[in-house]
């Protein structure tokens, strides 16, 4: 158990579905609550809704938590929104680079690792043939092996794919100029010749982030499977096989209940860990 003798931690989540409906923002929610019972931690949380209501919170918090959402990376480009989404990382990084004891942390989910690849020019964005949904497998790369938010995880391991866009062609001259690592990529699609999206990057000591939604669970994963919809659109596009080998997937504890207990409890085990040092 990580010992802070109830010294305050506050989080900020970023809310960037643009008032649509969806699971990722309960996920997150679940997975801080959980975390701050077992851990005994006097842990809270404030959620910013950046795109719908131009909320951005300022360097009052330890750990900032970026959601999905949904839509272009690349058409919010000058927005008021996405300005002062930047600005504010700007700013945490600018406090990450000076000499302060108490860095600022911050975790990166699906529309946000996008929006953050541009801002890095770390790659190509561009918009899937069709849609990727579903369970499915995410490959580590040799530069995941000491990837403390990957420990306890298979190589591959299964979270939730949910996106129209991507991230392709790493621009491996950047990754080396800013020290960034990828660390997890696509599952290999032999039969079909396109290049394998990005799903995995640490930006630096302090900031990560995921193309897959790791904060996703089988409960609300399942309730979207099931409604006609939904269904409908995974088995025109993979076929009923695929549908059901989906929903069976849900129900293995190995797979995305293993990651969702995972991955952003261990970047909050850093985060956390590096508070209490002070």
């Amino acid at each position: 158990m990580i010992q802070t003798d109830k010294q305050p931690i506050k989080v900020a989540i970023l809310d960037l579905y643009d008032g649509v409906e969806n699971e990722g923002m309960r996920g997150f929610r679940e997975i801080l609550q959980r975390y701050k019972a077992k851990n005994q931690l006097n842990l809270s949380y404030e959620v910013f809704d950046v795109r719908k209501k131009v909320e951005v919170p300022g360097l009052d918090f330890d750990i900032y938590i970026s959601s999905g959402g949904p839509g272009s990376p690349i058409d919010s480009e000058g927005t008021e929104w996405e300005k002062k989404y930047f600005g504010l990382m700007d700013k945490l990084e600018d406090h990450n680079l000076s000499n302060t004891q108490q860095k600022k942390y911050g975790f990166f989910v699906c529309h946000a690792f996008q929006l953050m690849c541009r801002k890095y020019k770390l790659g190509d964005i561009n918009m899937r043939k069709s849609a990727s949904f579903g369970v499915l497998p995410v490959h580590q790369t040799h530069a995941a092996v000491n990837e403390h938010v990957f420990e306890g995880l298979s190589d591959p391991f299964y979270s939730v794919d949910s996106r129209l866009w991507q991230v392709i062609n790493p621009n491996e001259e950047r990754f080396v100029e800013l020290g960034m690592q990828l660390l997890a990529i696509e599952k290999e699609r032999p039969h079909i010749d396109l290049p394998r999206a990005m799903m995995a990057i640490r930006y630096s000591d302090y900031f990560f982030a995921t193309q897959f939604h790791p904060e996703a669970d089988a409960v609300g994963i399942r309730s979207l499977l099931l409604k006609e919809e939904k269904k409908n659109e995974v088995v025109s596009e993979h076929g009923n096989d695929k549908y059901n080998e989906m929903l069976e997937r849900l129900e293995d504890p190995d797979k995305i209940t293993h990651t969702q207990n995972t991955i952003i409890p261990n970047f909050l085990d850093q985060a956390v860990l590096s508070l209490q040092e002070l």
